[in-house]
């Protein structure tokens, strides 16, 4: 286990992973940042809810994340973000996430991805990014909103 609720399995999954034969297992030192990362950010939301939520993305090799277009500078290759859905939310829906990380926890970069508008009280992004480094004093606390313009996806502080 990573942390209480979190399992290597699911720390580590991906469809594409396995239909292209990617090895996505982190190195020693990427497995302890991700199990920080799921103590800080993961557990205290998890504490919150007190259900079930779905991590739709956690670590991906650096080989994965080039397979999915993922950004040169993912912090998901280094095991710092977390990609959660209310897939599971009985009570809680990923805005619900969103506003517990906003005003509770100490983060990196946490981004309203995509869905609706984000002053829109009942908007719900279709997911949440949230990512977390390991010295304290580094985390950024940015908050953003991610959108398609012309194709491309682009990001606006919120």
């Amino acid at each position: 286990m990573i942390s209480e609720h979190v399992s290597l399995k699911e720390a580590i999954k991906s469809n594409t992973a396995t239909r292209l034969g990617i090895d996505n297992m982190p190195d020693n030192e990427t497995l302890i940042t991700i199990q920080i990362t799921a103590k800080k950010i993961f557990e205290p939301l998890r504490s919150f809810t007190n259900e079930p939520i779905y991590i739709s993305s956690f670590y991906r090799s650096p080989e994965l994340n080039t397979a999915i277009g993922g950004s040169k500078n993912s912090q998901h290759c280094k095991g710092e973000a977390i990609d959660i859905d209310d897939v599971y939310g009985k009570k809680f829906k990923n805005r619900d996430y969103f506003n517990y990380i906003k005003n509770h926890l100490l983060f990196d970069q946490l981004i309203w991805e995509f869905g609706d508008d984000p002053n829109d009280p009942e908007g719900n992004p279709d997911w949440v990014h949230v990512s977390y480094k390991l010295e304290d004093t580094k985390n950024r606390l940015r908050i953003l909103q991610a959108y398609r313009e012309n194709g491309k996806t682009k990001y606006k502080i919120i």
